[in-house]
């Protein structure tokens, strides 16, 4: 079973950057003490920011992108799709 995290808000250069290992194919949380916690290869992360004025480019290929200009796209087809 899939599990999704959801990450909605504004995107912290400091916090982002910690969630780079995760990003990666090995899926592995590096704390800042050097724990290591790995995650589940059925989880799924998204973000859900306004921007990523904050994001390096280190983050951003790791990425997949979807943009949708809230100009074209109502809130209804987002309700729709999550019911």
């Amino acid at each position: 079973e899939k599990t999704w995290i959801v990450l909605d808000g504004p995107v912290d250069a400091v916090w982002i950057e910690n969630l780079n290992s995760v990003l990666d194919d090995n899926k592995m949380l590096t704390l800042a003490n050097g724990d290591r916690i790995p995650m589940s290869p059925d989880a799924k992360l998204v973000f859900e920011p306004h921007n990523i004025d904050n994001a390096s480019p280190a983050t951003v290929s790791r990425n997949g992108m979807v943009f949708m200009s809230s100009s074209v796209l109502d809130w209804e087809p987002i309700v729709e799709g999550w019911l």
